[in-house]
């Protein structure tokens, strides 16, 4: 369970995220939505303690974020390409992560092989840095990365963004297998109303840093987030 509970955020006395409450109950794929300024990625970067809130806290199965560390151990996240490490290859960077998780060699090569399809011959044995791949293919090690050991939470901020639609795709496909598994809790925002409603079975509006709109996903989803945005 992760539980959201008066979370607000100022700079100066510009307010840029007020809400109220969220439970996020173990296991669920939960989709965050909303235009550029809505306090999508504010409010994720909260949830990973990478900025502290004016007000409220955030507490992921029972540990408080911004006072213990112990969710760390297991939370996957991908925000942006600042959590690379440039000046590693694909490859160091994944036993570097892996290393972090308790995973030795044989179980990083173990787990990597399932994404050979995902990756498209871009990502392994290309002796490049991580800095010199392009943004795609960035993201592709990101959110792999993100779910090395097993991971109860995993967050991924616009994770479809960058990607062309063929990887697109076989994102998607991760993505619903990750959620099959209900001890594991799913956390997107997009800014791509049919990717996330596809993957998310819960999805949450944001407008100018406060929560409008909180759905079960069903076959109405896509239309009812299109003609909120329409107006």
């Amino acid at each position: 369970m992760i539980t959201i509970d008066t979370i607000s955020k100022k700079y100066g006395q510009a307010e840029v995220l007020n809400v109220k409450s969220i439970d996020i109950p173990t296991g669920q794929s939960f989709g965050l939505v909303g235009n550029n300024g809505a306090g999508k990625t504010t409010l994720f970067n909260i949830l990973l303690d990478l900025i502290k809130p004016s007000t409220g806290s955030v507490t992921s199965h029972n540990i408080e974020v911004s006072q213990h560390e112990d969710w760390k151990k297991f939370t996957g996240s991908f925000i942006d390409e600042s959590f690379l490490i440039g000046y590693l290859t694909p490859e160091e960077y994944f036993e570097f992560i892996g290393d972090l998780r308790g995973m030795n060699k044989a179980d990083i090569a173990s787990f990597l092989n399932q994404f050979d399809e995902f990756f498209n011959g871009e990502i392994i044995g290309k002796k490049k840095y991580l800095r010199d791949l392009s943004k795609g293919n960035q993201k592709k090690a990101g959110i792999i990365a993100a779910m090395m050991g097993n991971p109860k939470v995993i967050i991924l901020d616009e994770p479809f963004a960058n990607l062309d639609p063929t990887t697109q795709i076989r994102l998607k496909t991760i993505i619903k297998k990750l959620t099959e598994n209900k001890e594991i809790t799913v956390l997107i925002s997009s800014h791509d109303l049919t990717h996330i409603t596809e993957v998310c079975e819960r999805i949450v509006v944001l407008d100018k840093g406060v929560l409008v709109k909180d759905l079960k996903t069903s076959t109405a989803t896509l239309k009812e987030l299109e003609s909120y945005f329409s107006v």
